[in-house]
């Protein structure tokens, strides 16, 4: 393979990587709107199914071609990600405030960059550390630079930050786990029987302690179920797992940083929220730490043997 060529396709990996970042960024705007009118549970069970329905296609004309090892590598994986994952982190923002959630979420690249390189073998030399470093500091000022006052009588609480980072932590073992499958398979036949197998194991246990969900809801609502489910869930992780077949976890990670970037700008824009100057900083921060992660000449070699 050439450097021009390699090249060519690892940055096509970051741009995958970048839009699923911005993308997953307005999953909270969307359940914002949603849970309005349902519980949270409710709300990332219809997120699902919506995804699901985006990824139908996929089920009917992709045929899995997975051995049984595999298939135990890939529920388990759905299970991680999916029930696991999503009802904890809800769980856990209920317990907390948006803003301590927000930080939370900002140390997940560094938490990726030191999973990928013990599990995975990535190495990341030092100035990769410090772009992830820098761009997990920006996301801290950008959740700190936010609204402070609490909703709803919500306040900050150990349990809750604990329970957020521990959904992050399952996180990453969902992400190392798809990476294994992406090595051999599609990322269509990984992304679409993953999530449904974890949807399916979402709706069991919803159903059982939540009941079903509610049906008579406004536009407003569907729109934003449908939009969290088949941009936020459906779309992204496609994206990042084809992402993730031509880049190294590891330098991918900096790209979820955009989650709480994306998030901020659209309270502001939407919403009438007030962004300090320590956001803002905090924005060029990621970005500042993204370019300088996926453009240096000798991160594509490295990326070559990381991917190979």
């Amino acid at each position: 393979m050439t450097y021009t060529h390699h090249r060519s396709r690892a940055a096509l990996g970051y741009a995958a990587c970048a839009l699923a970042g911005g993308l997953w960024g307005t999953g909270f705007f969307f359940g914002k709107i949603a849970m309005r009118e349902m519980s949270s549970a409710h709300m990332v069970l219809y997120r699902f199914l919506f995804a699901c329905l985006g990824l139908a296609p996929v089920l009917w004309l992709r045929r899995p071609g997975l051995n049984a090892r595999e298939w135990r590598i890939l529920l388990l994986a759905a299970f991680l990600g999916v029930p696991v994952q999503f009802l904890l982190q809800f769980a856990g923002l209920a317990r907390t405030t948006v803003s301590h959630a927000a930080l939370m979420v900002g140390t997940l690249p560094v938490v990726l960059a030191v999973g990928a390189g013990i599990f995975a073998h990535e190495r990341l030399d030092r100035i990769s550390w410090v772009a992830l470093a820098a761009s997990t500091t920006g996301a801290a000022l950008i959740a700190l630079g936010g609204p402070h006052h609490a909703t709803r009588g919500d306040s900050p609480s150990l349990v809750g930050d604990l329970m957020i980072v521990i959904s992050l932590m399952i996180s990453l073992v969902w992400i190392l786990m798809n990476q294994r499958l992406l090595r051999d398979h599609s990322p269509l036949v990984v992304t679409a029987y993953g999530l449904s197998a974890g949807t399916v194991m979402l709706a069991a246990w919803v159903f059982s302690v939540d009941g079903p969900p509610p049906i008579h809801i406004s536009l407003n609502g569907w729109l934003a179920l449908a939009a969290s489910g088949l941009l936020c869930t459906a779309s992204t992780t496609l994206l990042w797992n084809w992402g993730l077949t031509r880049v190294p976890a590891s330098r991918a990670g900096v790209f979820l940083n955009l989650e709480p970037m994306i998030g901020s700008l659209l309270g502001v824009g939407l919403l009438g929220e007030h962004l300090g100057p320590a956001a803002w900083v905090g924005g060029a921060m990621i970005l500042s730490a993204a370019i300088t992660l996926t453009s240096r000449p000798n991160s594509h070699a490295a990326d070559e043997r990381l991917v190979a």
